[in-house]
């Protein structure tokens, strides 16, 4: 999210919408916040849907999908549940980013369409990476995706939101091999499941480590360390400075 939260004179349609409201350095919760910004207060806000135009080769792109996809026998809106352009401005900015935020049960005709299709060409997939939003309610986990056509020069962000009760994906390698340890890693740290995975196992924690350390809600508990015989405690048990 760049610039102001709510740009002054904004329209409706392109103010971010606000997941939570973080209060701390790292939003922690019940355990003390030992990085002295406990009164730091900072809002989670996602890109608003982009209206037309969206700008550069944004619009070519979004209507090929749309085409390949109606082919396949899947409906664009049905597949693609936002468009967002960050920055949305008047005129297109040409540094803004595209993202497609993708209903799971459609990410591999999406990725498919996306990778197949002679105009887009997106060939590569970078990787695979989460993040955990606890405060947005049936979609706290996302598993975000990044596309680059080698063939135009182009790249594209997808994004896919799961709940918590309910964090599977289906799993990508088939289209992209090389996501095979990200998505592995984007399991370890957060616990999205990625359905049909070929060997879906923990790939930096030892096997039997307790959850998933990089979601929000994940104790801030460590280790005791030893210097010359002194000792630096675990962070929650260290001193609040909120």
């Amino acid at each position: 999210m760049t610039g102001e939260l709510v740009p002054e004179g904004a329209p409706d349609a392109r103010r971010p919408e606000v997941v939570e409201v973080r209060h701390g350095m790292f939003g922690v919760r019940g355990s003390g916040d030992t990085s002295g910004y406990g009164g730091l207060v900072q809002p989670v806000a996602m890109p608003a849907a982009a209206t037309r135009p969206y700008g550069g080769w944004f619009d070519e792109a979004v209507d090929v999908l749309a085409e390949v996809l109606g082919e396949a026998g899947v409906a664009f809106d049905a597949a693609v549940e936002r468009v967002a352009v960050d920055p949305h401005t008047d005129p297109p900015s040409p540094h803004a980013e595209l993202t497609l935020n993708v209903a799971r049960e459609h990410l591999l005709a999406v990725c498919r369409a996306l990778r197949d299709d002679q105009d887009l060409r997106f060939e590569l997939s970078l990787g695979v990476s989460g993040v955990h939003y606890p405060d947005d309610a049936g979609r706290e986990l996302h598993a975000v995706y990044h596309l680059t056509s080698v063939t135009h020069g182009r790249r594209v962000r997808l994004e896919v939101s799961v709940p918590d009760a309910d964090p599977h994906v289906p799993s990508t390698t088939s289209l992209y091999p090389t996501n095979d340890w990200h998505e592995r890693e984007t399991w370890d740290f957060f616990g999205i499941v990625f359905d049909d995975h070929p060997g879906l196992a923990r790939i930096e924690m030892p096997d039997d480590w307790p959850g998933h350390p990089q979601r929000k809600d994940y104790p801030l508990g460590g280790i005791p360390v030893e210097y010359k015989g002194a000792t630096v405690p675990p962070p929650d048990t260290r001193r609040s400075y909120s």
